[in-house]
């Protein structure tokens, strides 16, 4: 076992499944104790069998009293990965307001209250790191049909370069992770909602790749884990692109 996290707590949400529990293993296996959160509830059970250093509670990070009581009782954190994201399909056109404001109260305003609750105790310590999860699809590169999450996503690079910007010479670092298309189950989830030929739909999410493949979860994983040790700790304000150069 590694013990690049040894002696730090770490708070994750999205940890069920994809980015969020590779993350969540890769932080244990670094020595880190891990508070595991989501709202599958099933997911989070497999999760802590496979290791002893991860906890799991279920959390909706649209629930702002849900955030503050959990932070109140199990913090303080040293790392907070907000790993949280809802992706809407569609132009401007086909977003409604439903789906406009469900894509900020998952994808902005989560990470607000969360940022905000872990803060106080990283400042009182003067320590900590902040990873939040952006996209390619932002300020980084216009994705077709992603009109919601796009914007959202840019929200959350603006979010990340402000808390930096306001902590810096306190101890708390904020930085971004802006991913290209990786597989994970929810991607799995929205091929399967387009209907048709699965494999045609997996072949264009591919094609578009100039790796000619997908990213792995753990590849993303392996970023958060610098983010969130002591190895970056020169590291704000900063949007880490991990894309396959999909992006250039």
């Amino acid at each position: 076992m590694s013990e690049r996290l040894s002696g730090k707590k770490a708070l994750i949400t999205a940890a069920g499944a994809g980015i969020g529990r590779a993350t969540a293993l890769a932080f244990a296996h670094a020595g880190a104790q891990v508070l595991a959160t989501d709202i599958d509830e099933g997911a989070l059970a497999s999760l802590a069998a496979e290791h002893s250093a991860i906890a799991t509670q279920r959390l909706d990070v649209t629930r702002a009293d849900e955030t503050a009581a959990l932070v109140k009782a199990a913090g303080p954190f040293d790392v907070l990965f907000n790993c949280a994201g809802y992706v809407h399909a569609g132009t401007i056109l086909d977003t409604d307001d439903a789906s406009w404001q469900r894509s900020f109260s998952i994808n902005v305003d989560g990470m607000f209250h969360l940022c905000k609750a872990v803060l106080p105790g990283m400042l009182e310590r003067g320590k900590g790191s902040i990873i939040n999860m952006s996209s390619v699809a932002s300020s980084i590169k216009g994705v077709p049909n992603r009109f919601a999450y796009s914007v959202t996503k840019a929200a959350v690079i603006g979010l990340t370069r402000s808390i930096a910007a306001d902590y810096v010479a306190r101890g708390v670092r904020c930085n971004a992770i802006c991913p290209g298309t990786v597989k994970t189950p929810s991607l799995g989830e929205r091929v399967r909602a387009l209907g048709g030929d699965e494999t045609a739909h997996w072949q264009s999410f591919i094609a578009r790749q100039p790796m000619g493949r997908l990213g792995e979860p753990a590849e993303i994983a392996a970023l958060a884990l610098y983010l969130a040790s002591d190895e970056s700790a020169f590291t704000t304000g900063t949007t880490h692109v991990v894309d396959g150069g999909w992006s250039n």
